[in-house]
């Protein structure tokens, strides 16, 4: 009797657990229809935003580099020498935050003998060299050329590399961003349009690349020339270029 009630009460148990087991399936095809249709209501477009300006300040390497019969005597020249270039530069206005050493070496300079007999000497020390370098920034662009030219007569050697940057960006790099999230509203409205949709609210926005490209030239060489009456140099624009991505809902009304 016993054995009979137990099976009286467990067809009805194995009867709802085989239904729980056939709705699972459709519950999980339908959060994964529910997903699938969130996201078909999306749209995710990049764009890219530009913004020049003239740069208001350069920087440049210049080395001293000596050569003497001893490593004490390449470094006492090269010393005079580079005490000499720091010493015009703060003259002309350069402030000692805008001063660092970039570079400073010693190389021994070997002499190798031609072979005799079969035999190689091995390469000889007959002197040595001493370079100094320091990064200078210059925040008066008119005073650049003068401020080479004078280098240049003190004992720098080498180098001679410059670049021209901004101090501060900031309002340059605000502009290109406004640019580019312009860019990508505009992308998304005709994307929307081709699809026959609207665009709804912004879900998501991610700033991407933050680059900055080199200067263009620019028509200015003479009139840096004329103004600073030494090397000539242009100055030209730079460019500051920022990406966005983002996110909007299609609006379903």
């Amino acid at each position: 009797m016993r054995r009979n009630q137990t099976r009286l009460l467990a067809g009805p148990v194995s009867a709802l657990f085989a239904a729980t087991l056939l709705a699972l399936p459709l519950v999980a095809t339908s959060a994964s229809a529910q997903e699938q249709k969130t996201r078909e209501q999306l749209i995710r477009v990049t764009g890219t935003g530009e913004a020049s300006v003239a740069p208001d300040m350069a920087i440049i390497d210049l080395t001293v580099s000596r050569n003497a019969e001893t490593a004490e005597k390449a470094l006492a020249d090269n010393n005079t020498a580079m005490n000499q270039v720091l010493a015009a530069l703060k003259t002309a206005g350069i402030a000692d935050k805008d001063l660092q050493t970039s570079n400073f070496s010693i190389y021994p300079q070997y002499q190798q003998n031609e072979p005799k007999d079969g035999r190689v000497d091995p390469p000889k020390i007959i002197g040595y060299e001493v370079q100094n370098g320091v990064t200078v920034k210059i925040r008066d662009l008119k005073a650049l050329g003068g401020i080479i030219d004078q280098s240049v007569k003190l004992g720098v050697n080498q180098g001679g590399q410059i670049s021209f940057t901004n101090d501060n960006p900031s309002a340059t790099r605000t502009e290109a961003r406004k640019k580019a999230v312009a860019d990508a509203m505009e992308k998304a409205r005709t994307l929307a349009e081709a699809a026959g949709v609207k665009v709804g609210k912004v879900v998501d926005i991610s700033e991407g690349g933050d680059g900055f490209m080199p200067p263009s030239p620019a028509p200015r060489m003479a009139m840096m020339k004329a103004e600073a009456d030494s090397v000539a140099v242009a100055a030209g624009e730079n460019t500051y270029s920022i990406s966005v991505t983002m996110t909007l809902a299609i609006d379903q009304k």
